[in-house]
């Protein structure tokens, strides 16, 4: 018999509590929060704070069951608006409850994924990870099929600064080489049925295309469009794309593909509310499809509420179609590459677990505190401070 506490952190959500807003309130340490995420037993005071704090009796944040059991189609309590006490079935939440409802906070053992113990430091909370270090390092020590999704946002050999590290090798067949010993590295700890995403610099997907092809099998070459900033070449036609390409072990591998739960507008059936006369009877043309393969997301701007104090900054709506389609909630999401974190932000929103890797401290610092596991790192703060990528202004910085 095991205690579980997923009534409790359903009335979090349904309250629109934050976990960091509880402890605050009931004035427990982490470690008290930690357990509670593991389903472990905790003190009856502290039972009996969490009820005074919220108002709430003991059923209404535990019970008692197997561990790890699914409680389908079970009432939830919340508040509406009157103060009045509610209740929701499962079957009439929306898709993102479900997923919290189902793992409000899913309990992983980090310790699966490596055959070794790694040397690098790292931090985990419940369902991520950040670790600090080279990425092939981390990677030779991680399980064969371990992860479910990567996506991998490599340097791109064009010289870019990162801070400690330098983006340019001594040749593009030194960078083609690297890339390819990466590759191999994460399609080694790809689970059969997992698939995985990577970009890199136009000039050199070619050859990693080619490479791709011959060793294992491509699924789709993506294109990501966005619109320009700042001045474009007057001699040339300005780059307002970088190619992304998903791939999978072989094409007799089975893989996820969730397409309904990225479906987008078909704008021309839905505002010209067209006829489709092929059909037998005539049906209006539907008014919604799968993404094609050139998908118009903006890049992250300043004054966007996600930005980060990173160069090459990928938006969350991207990273949020590839792991809505590629992966389910529960799965592990691994980034080599994490930079900003988004990847693994976007993961643990979404019910995914997140592992990050990156070797520059600033952005794993930047990590630890986007994907919850802690805004202080030897005893320094990890507030976020937001800092220009340019000393450019604007133009209407400038008056004109």
């Amino acid at each position: 018999m095991a205690v579980i506490y997923k009534n409790l952190f359903h009335l979090l959500i349904d309250r629109g509590i934050q976990t960091a807003e509880l402890t605050e309130k009931v004035e427990f340490s982490a470690n008290i929060l930690t357990r509670l995420r593991g389903d472990q037993y905790i003190y009856i005071e502290s039972i009996e704070k969490i009820c005074l704090a919220l108002d709430c009796k003991v059923d209404d944040i535990l019970e008692f069951g197997q561990q790890g059991q699914l409680i389908g189609k079970r009432r939830i309590m919340s508040i509406n608006s009157n103060g009045q006490m509610v209740f929701n079935f499962y079957e009439e939440m929306t898709a993102e409850k479900k997923v919290a409802y189902i793992y409000p906070e899913v309990a992983f053992d980090f310790n699966e994924l490596f055959f070794t113990p790694i040397d690098e430091e790292y931090m985990c909370s419940h369902n991520s990870m950040a670790i600090l270090g080279e990425s092939l390092s981390v990677l030779k020590k991680m399980k064969d099929k371990s992860v479910q999704l990567i996506f991998a946002d490599a340097p791109y050999n064009i010289g870019k600064n990162f801070g400690n590290n330098s983006d340019k090798w001594k040749s593009v067949s030194d960078y083609i080489a690297w890339c390819k010993t990466w590759i191999n590295e994460c399609m080694r700890v790809l689970s059969d049925t997992g698939t995985m995403y990577f970009m890199t610099a136009t000039q050199h997907m070619p050859y990693l295309d080619v490479f791709a092809s011959e060793n294992y099998n491509v699924l789709c070459r993506i294109i990501w469009a966005y619109d320009s900033s700042g001045i474009q070449s007057k001699k040339i036609y300005g780059s307002l794309y970088e190619p992304i390409l998903m791939i999978n072990k072989s094409k007799k591998a089975t893989y996820t593909f969730n397409h309904e739960d990225i479906l987008v507008e078909a704008k021309t059936g839905a505002k010209r509310k067209l006829i489709d006369y092929r059909k037998n009877p005539p049906q209006p043309y539907s008014t919604e499809k799968v993404p094609g393969n050139v998908w118009d997301f903006s890049r992250v701007r300043f004054k966007m509420d996600e930005y980060e104090n990173h160069p090459t900054q990928k938006p969350e709506a991207l990273l949020e179609r590839i792991v809505k389609a590629s992966s389910n909630p529960g799965d592990v999401v691994l980034d080599p590459f994490s930079g900003s974190f988004t990847t693994s932000a976007v993961a643990v929103r979404l019910g995914r677990v997140g592992i990050g890797i990156d070797l520059n401290e600033k952005y794993y610092e930047i990590g630890l505190r986007r994907i919850g596991i802690t805004n202080v790192r030897n005893g320094k703060s990890l507030e976020k401070v937001k800092e220009r990528k340019t000393n450019a202004k604007s133009k209407y910085v400038r008056g004109e």
